[in-house]
């Protein structure tokens, strides 16, 4: 949920540093901000509420120092106030934390420490801790003491610490991600890079775009880990070192380098993220076919072998995820079983070692399906990620991997991962019926299709009829089988980014309890077929329009029941894939002419990495 920051390097503009990096984790959190900068033997805070986007750096009193840590907010405990603002304070000064996650035990925790003295200033969770590290000062260095708070909490958390007088960054992860960046470092004597874990700076963050400018060379903490990064011995570059948080051993980590364009994070020529991530639909569902066959084959076979196959994603990807269980059974005449991340502990009775997850998500950092895998490791169920972000934990937790290929998406509401995540369930669909060729044919063709209806003229029509509906109440979607879903999500876009009360129904269930809150003029999306079940939905859509309401319908041909026609191509299984982008493109439209941010909806972040 909430974006961590950190620098320890040569430059002199840690805190400038912070910021920027804070900025491009927005997403994550924009309740309120908040960086420490390391003076000697204290800190400097500097805590606003508010978005960071709006913070100019070059107008604060920006310390000169080479060492900073910043947060970007996502409130879980305590209301948002510069109080509870991060970074927090341990009571004596000396500890410095910001923490992204929840310390499920802190009511005991506080009471613990109250007992000792310890006073308490904020509401939140996160105050234990640079209490609990400054607790263990009292017999431990630095980073066990770090190591040894770090055992006593329970939850998912991730955390970055910093001690008043000295020159060291340590950050501790169990479940919540945390990244470490590493700035090339080459010795002026011979001008090669001194070693892997050798760096001019270390960046620490939750998510790489955040110091993409800065290096790509990245290692990935895992749970139960720390890095405790110094400057070297030598005096003239840094060090990091990784170590196991249970039983302080060292452990060996690998630098990797990731293949990411910075400019790819930033918005261009559009005015929101979220528009440019709709439009980038173009390229982004014919990446997402350039799938390794062998792969794609070999998740095939699994779901085939299989004594039960789950589908588990969150939110959007719960719903791509519903869509999927239509598709399986239409194409690959297979059933699977779909349930939302959040709910599949219910389902542990029925898992083996025959069993076959497979966990979709955009950040691959969703705490509900990392809470899944641990169900299922312990079960001895395969798993197959379908991920976004290359390195995530879910991607590093899984058997086997298919990548969305989407690219960076920073608005808060998932387009293009979307459309990616439906493009490839589909043509492992098709791979599971053993016609792999027929779904690449297929999905190409829906991927050309978009290229040519998704344009600004296209856009101008939905920004049209967006006009005519900004300021109603409620809205409803409806769809009929793999659209039902589709209604579903396009509930979800609406709600996230217009605020208007939206809800999705399958289309035949409208004359069993919704059709009572129909009244004149209450719009009403349908997702009508141009073939099968197109009279079972216009059926519907009739017991709408007798009653008053407002017909706009998503559909590759019109008719005389719709009040606006937003057409589409007509695409065969990859229906869905088409029908959801202008209803994207419509919420969209319905967030500005409400002034709204469509790039940050209020009470919601990116990454769900909490419970």
């Amino acid at each position: 949920m909430c974006g961590i920051f950190a620098y320890l390097g040569d430059k002199k503009t840690a805190g400038k540093l912070v910021v920027e990096g804070l900025k491009k984790l927005e997403y994550r959190g924009y309740d309120s901000f908040g960086i420490a900068e390391k003076l000697p033997n204290k800190f400097q805070i500097i805590k606003k509420v508010g978005k960071i986007s709006d913070f100019d750096p070059n107008k604060a009193k920006l310390a000169s120092t080479n060492l900073a840590i910043g947060h970007t907010r996502w409130a879980t405990h305590g209301g948002v106030t510069k109080l509870n603002a991060h970074p927090h304070l341990s009571s004596n000064g000396k500890i410095a934390v910001v923490h992204n996650g929840i310390v499920e035990n802190h009511d005991a925790l506080r009471k613990a420490l109250q007992k000792k003295g310890v006073k308490f200033i904020s509401q939140t969770d996160t105050e234990v801790i640079p209490n609990l590290i400054a607790a263990e000062l009292e017999k431990n260095d630095f980073p066990t003491a770090v190591r040894k708070a770090a055992k006593k909490i329970k939850g998912r958390y991730s955390f970055v610490a910093l001690k008043h007088d000295e020159e060291t960054l340590v950050a501790a992860r169990n479940g919540s991600p945390l990244i470490v960046g590493v700035e090339k470092f080459y010795p002026k004597n011979d001008g090669e890079r001194h070693g892997k874990a050798d760096g001019s700076a270390f960046f620490i963050a939750s998510d790489v775009p955040a110091f993409l400018a800065y290096t790509s060379d990245v290692s990935y903490l895992d749970d139960e880990q720390m890095v405790v990064i110094t400057r070297s011995p030598l005096g003239d570059h840094f060090h990091g070192r990784f170590f196991n948080l249970n039983t302080g051993e060292a452990v060996p980590k690998r630098i990797v380098s990731i293949e990411l364009a910075a400019g790819k994070a930033e918005k261009g020529s559009f005015e929101h993220f979220m528009l440019k991530e709709i439009f980038e639909q173009k390229e982004t569902i014919a990446k997402a076919l350039n799938q390794d066959e062998k792969q794609l084959k070999l998740v095939a076979q699994m779901i085939k072998k299989a004594y039960g196959s789950f589908f588990i994603g969150c939110g959007t990807a719960g719903k791509v995820c519903a869509a999927a269980e239509y598709l399986f059974a239409s194409i690959a005449k297979k059933h699977i079983n779909v349930i939302f991340g959040s709910e599949f502990d219910t389902q542990e009775a029925f898992l083996t070692p025959k069993t076959l997850l497979v966990a979709v998500s955009q950040s691959g950092e969703t705490a509900d399906v990392l809470e899944a895998y641990k169900i299922a490791k312990k079960k001895k169920v395969k798993t197959v990620g379908v991920v976004n972000v290359a390195g995530s934990s879910i991607a590093r937790s899984s058997d086997v991997i298919l990548p969305v290929n989407a690219g960076v998406e920073k608005a808060v509401a998932s387009t293009k991962a979307t459309t990616a995540q439906l493009a490839i369930l589909t043509l492992l669909a098709y791979t599971v019926a053993g016609k792999l060729e027929e779904g690449k044919r297929v999905l190409a063709e829906a991927a050309s299709q978009i290229n040519d209806f998704l344009n600004p003229r296209y856009s101008a029509h939905l920004k049209t009829i967006a006009e005519k509906i900004k300021n109603v109440e409620s809205m409803y979607v409806i769809g009929k089988g793999a659209d039902f879903p589709m209604a579903l999500e396009a509930a979800i876009k609406l709600q996230e980014v217009s605020y208007i009360h939206a809800e999705g129904f399958a289309a035949g269930e409208l004359k069993h309890g919704p059709l009572a809150l129909i009244e004149k003029n209450t719009p009403l999306i349908a997702f009508v077929p141009a073939e099968r079940f197109r009279h079972d939905v216009l059926s519907n859509v009739a017991e709408v329009k007798a009653r008053g309401g407002m017909i706009i319908g998503v559909s590759p041909k019109n008719d005389a029941l719709f009040d606006e026609w937003i057409r589409v191509p007509n695409v065969d299984t990859a229906q869905p894939i088409v029908n959801i982008i202008p209803i994207q493109l419509l919420a969209y439209h319905l967030a500005v002419l409400r002034k709204n941010n469509p790039d940050l909806p209020r009470n919601l972040a990116k990454s769900v990495t909490v419970k």
